[in-house]
């Protein structure tokens, strides 16, 4: 017995046969935390449990305490087995802690494909290059040698394909653009969303451009997320000479200050560009808004600027004729009790014009100049609750009245906004008043509408916070 303690392989037998299930326990229920955590190592800890501890095991068993040459072929074949296998563990370990779980908008994260795969193959050939040389005994100065005029001859024979990639490696070195970057070239406008061997992927919206590094490297392109938050729209409209600079100015500014798509904290700026064009820059959060700000921006215009008696592409607004103010005065006439002697009073008196749909009627806080009476469409009053959300709270449809508040001047509690377009009729305030001393049964329902929708507007508030 004292022979067998002894001997040098009863202690490697004794190691392996202890410390390989006791291992395997262990690396089994840390796999098991990581998988509950959703951990990025969990797939790093299975490769070392399922893979590399009993590879590792059985070249212990033969080499130590089977005591088989090193250079038999067995024994290579594992360790190069073994080999592999740890090339696998380091690729998916640097992969998991580097890049896998990286925080959104690190450079961990921006960091282009071309990078990785780039050092992937690197890993992979300092990997073999060691395998060749200290398991099979290789000459690997040699191997690389002849790999060297190997490549030569297909650099002559692909000079195409690697310039693309030399033209993609020296363009990701320069980084003029980012992942997620939006650029402007001379073939395709979008984000950047991927850059490989070749090519660069340029999202334009309505498919994906693959353009060839070699291309984009020689060519002009604007790059619209550098600086950050400085990227603006353009949008170029048309007035008549006779129409008042400022006063449409004004308009614009206050048209393009409603876009959902403005950039917080940011303020759109108008000036004359020419003796009938208008450049309006609007500051957006991101040039993926570009054509939704810019054709709602042109929609809302088209009904701002004949409410506001201008003459967008120098055209008339015949809307408002004598018929339709007569026809829409008969609509809201049960609202206001009007008979058909006030009817006939009214109709140079009041205004007829439109909103477009999502366009704001009125905002909360105002204090309104008018009464505005619905005729077509449907209005939403919606409030903002403590969070900043928007909470709808009733909708207005024809024969329905906004800015009551006219006669207290008091603030409304409510905005409105279009939910299609919308036809309306203004009032005054003097017109209201008149009305108001000949039928002073009107305040009463003025009144009563001003504690409905102040009750409507408790209860909405109460069902968002519930």
């Amino acid at each position: 017995m004292s022979s067998i303690f002894e001997s040098e392989w009863f202690y490697w037998a004794v190691a392996v046969a202890i410390g390989f299930p006791v291992c395997l326990v262990l690396l089994t229920e840390l796999h098991n935390a990581l998988l509950r955590r959703n951990n990025a190592l969990a797939r790093p800890v299975h490769l070392v449990r399922n893979y590399i501890l009993p590879l590792g095991a059985l070249l212990i068993l033969l080499v130590q305490a089977i005591q088989v040459n090193g250079e038999a072929t067995p024994v290579r074949v594992v360790a190069t087995v073994f080999g592999f296998v740890v090339l696998v563990l380091l690729l998916s370990g640097l992969n998991a802690t580097m890049f896998q779980g990286a925080p959104e908008g690190s450079w961990r994260k921006r960091i282009p494909s071309i990078f990785l795969d780039v050092a992937r193959f690197a890993v992979i050939a300092v990997g073999v290059g060691i395998m060749l040389a200290y398991i099979w005994g290789a000459n690997v100065g040699g191997l690389f040698t002849a790999l060297g005029v190997s490549s030569i001859v297909l650099g002559l024979a692909l000079q195409n394909s690697v310039g693309q990639i030399i033209s993609g490696l020296l363009l990701l070195f320069e980084q003029p653009f980012q992942l997620g970057d939006w650029i402007d070239a001379p073939t395709a406008r979008g984000r950047v969303v991927e850059v490989n061997w070749r090519a660069t992927h340029i999202d334009t919206g309505s498919g994906m451009m693959i353009m060839p590094n070699s291309a984009l490297a020689a060519a002009s392109f604007k790059n619209f997320s550098r600086p950050a938050g400085t990227h603006a729209l353009s949008v170029t409209t048309t007035f008549s000479v006779d129409d008042p600079p400022d006063d449409v100015i004004a308009m614009l500014n206050r048209v393009a200050a409603m876009l959902p798509q403005l950039r917080p904290g940011a303020t759109p700026s108008s000036v004359r560009s020419g003796a009938m064009e208008y450049s309006t820059g609007v500051p957006v959060r991101s040039p993926a808004d570009d054509f939704a700000a810019k054709s709602q921006f042109m929609r809302w215009v088209w009904y701002a600027s004949r409410r506001a008696g201008l003459h967008l592409d120098e055209a008339e607004d015949e809307f408002a004729t004598t018929e339709r103010v007569q026809t829409s005065l008969r609509i809201i006439a049960p609202t206001l009790r009007l008979s058909h002697e006030d009817q006939e009073d009214l109709v140079t008196r009041v205004r007829l014009t439109r909103y477009g749909a999502e366009e704001y009627l009125q905002h909360s806080g105002q204090i309104p100049k008018r009464m505005t009476f619905i005729v077509n469409g449907r209005v939403r009053l919606a409030v903002t609750d403590d969070t900043g959300g928007i909470v709808p709270v009733r909708t207005l449809e024809s024969g329905d009245f906004l800015g009551q508040t006219a006669l207290t001047l008091e603030p409304v509690t409510a905005a409105a906004y279009a939910l299609d377009e919308v036809t309306v009729l203004w009032f005054d305030r003097d017109v209201i008043e008149d009305l108001v001393s000949k039928k002073p049964v009107l305040l009463q329902d003025f009144g009563r509408a001003i504690e409905e929708r102040r009750e409507s507007l408790r209860r909405a508030l109460a069902a968002a916070q519930d």
